[in-house]
């Protein structure tokens, strides 16, 4: 009787045991479960865009600082100097463009009195051209009188003299005109050429805008002197001392984006058939074992690294020996979005998590 009892006992502990793993087993199918997590974050590198030795580093490694606080200042002396010549340089180019544009005032009034002139010399060569056809008409008149002896010698030759007179005068005016029609093509010429050193007009000039670009690039670098945290983050690795030389494009120290931590959880690819973005997700972290995080799936991973078929030597694919018995399964990465924490929880990126997904 004992016996059957203690049998009996066993059995529904047994049966019990195997009701507990099969019911575990059923959830670790229906909801996925990792160890292999780690907490991530946006990091920022800290970049200057100019070079030059640090003079001032107003916080220390770790710090939480906020975003546009002062992370470290570059001497701003020489970039001060630069921004001053280019100020200066602006203005010197103002002074040009007015005076230029002054030039090109004066040139149009030298072009409008030369078109002036023209005018007034094809006014004299009409003249000229009327006295002189009178003249000439005269003078034939008088021919044919003198021939007939009806006027004396001497009559004709004074009217002979007039004729000449006036076809000189005629050449003359002539040649003034030829003189004002050249004096006005070169006042088109300088005009055109005081046109062409003024450049367009307003602030469309050419000039004007290089010369505000340079001083505007070197405003930028003035301003680049201050180092400002572009997010509000924590100061991690921070190396940096006064004096030290600053590199342009060159990182010197890293910001972890307080407002981006995220959870990346690796899953054996047998598992992630079911997880879909938006199921709910429970985060334990190594560090706080015994407070979970509430987060939600974000995505999953398409794809992961290979090392089979990478070229090895000689160019050709590299492939490692596998048992054909054995297949181990690939992780591919699911991004964890933390939606909930406790407050005494403190995320540090690389720290270890565990990941159990809520499937639908």
């Amino acid at each position: 009787m004992k016996r059957a009892l203690r049998i009996g006992l066993t059995s529904v502990v047994v049966l019990a045991a195997l009701a507990m793993v099969g019911f575990k087993y059923l959830q670790y199918v229906r909801n996925p479960w990792t160890r292999d997590g780690r907490v991530r974050a946006d990091v920022v590198q800290i970049t200057p865009r100019i070079s030059g030795p640090i003079v001032e580093i107003p916080i220390h490694d770790n710090q939480f600082v906020h975003k546009g606080d002062l992370l470290f200042r570059i001497d701003p002396r020489t970039f001060q100097a630069a921004y001053d010549q280019a100020q200066a340089n602006l203005d010197k180019t103002r002074d040009q463009l007015r005076n230029l544009a002054q030039q090109v005032k004066s040139a149009e009034a030298a072009l409008l009195q030369s078109e002036t002139a023209v005018n007034n010399a094809g006014y004299g060569v009409t003249g000229a051209k009327a006295h002189y056809d009178e003249q000439e008409r005269d003078l034939n008149r008088y021919r044919a009188l003198v021939d007939s002896g009806s006027i004396a010698r001497r009559d004709f030759d004074q009217m002979q003299e007039s004729y000449v007179t006036g076809k000189a005068s005629f050449n003359q005016a002539r040649s003034q005109l030829d003189k004002a029609h050249a004096a006005r093509t070169q006042a088109e010429a300088e005009l055109a050429r005081a046109r062409a050193a003024l450049g367009a007009p307003g602030e469309d000039n050419a000039q004007l805008r290089e010369a505000l670009a340079q001083c505007e690039q070197a405003r930028l670098n003035l301003e680049f002197t201050r180092v400002t945290a572009s997010v509000d983050g924590f100061v991690t690795n921070l190396n940096l001392r006064i004096g030290s030389q600053a590199v342009a494009n060159q990182p010197l120290l890293a910001l972890v984006d307080a407002d981006s931590y995220w959870v990346a959880g690796y899953f054996r690819e047998s598992a992630i058939a079911a997880i879909k973005s938006g199921d709910n997700a429970v985060v334990t972290l190594m560090t706080y074992p015994d407070a979970p995080l509430a987060g939600v799936v974000e995505s999953v991973g398409h794809g992961v690294a290979q090392a089979d078929g990478a070229s090895g030597q000689d160019l050709l694919p590299a492939v490692s020996p596998t048992f054909e018995w054995i297949r181990l399964a690939q992780r591919v990465p699911v991004r964890v979005r933390i939606v909930a924490k406790p407050e005494n929880v403190v995320l540090r990126v690389g720290t270890t998590a565990s990941v159990l997904v809520i499937t639908r």
